[in-house]
């Protein structure tokens, strides 16, 4: 059984910071493509980033030099460092893993960003 588990969600005040994980199980981790997606209220869900087996990242436009993503294949997880955060970083943040052609998806963890 597949499971994916978001946490380290929480309220944040604008210019703070904050570090996402995801520790995965029953799936061959290091083989996996890992990505966070989110879905702020009223909005569809969007991609944040994504990180590849062999470590190489890519990012949406409105989160480069702000967010990081990174795995640790050893612990079966991946993070989302978000620095400088903003207001309109407010969503639910989701994992995601593609392995052998399917996609698994955690619950989701809540992101706050305000004064």
């Amino acid at each position: 059984q597949v499971q994916l588990v978001e946490s380290g969600g929480g309220l944040v005040q604008p210019g703070g910071s904050l570090r996402l994980s995801c520790l995965a199980s029953g799936i061959g981790f290091s083989r996996a493509a890992m990505g966070w997606y989110r879905q702020a209220p009223g909005k569809q869900r969007e991609l944040v980033g994504t990180i590849r087996s062999a470590g190489s990242t890519t990012y949406t436009d409105s989160v480069k030099g702000r967010f990081t993503i990174s795995r640790d294949n050893a612990k079966n997880t991946v993070y989302l460092q978000m620095n400088n955060l903003k207001p309109e970083d407010t969503a639910i943040y989701y994992c995601n893993a593609e392995y052998i052609a399917r996609p698994y998806w955690g619950q989701g963890t809540q992101v706050t960003v305000s004064s």
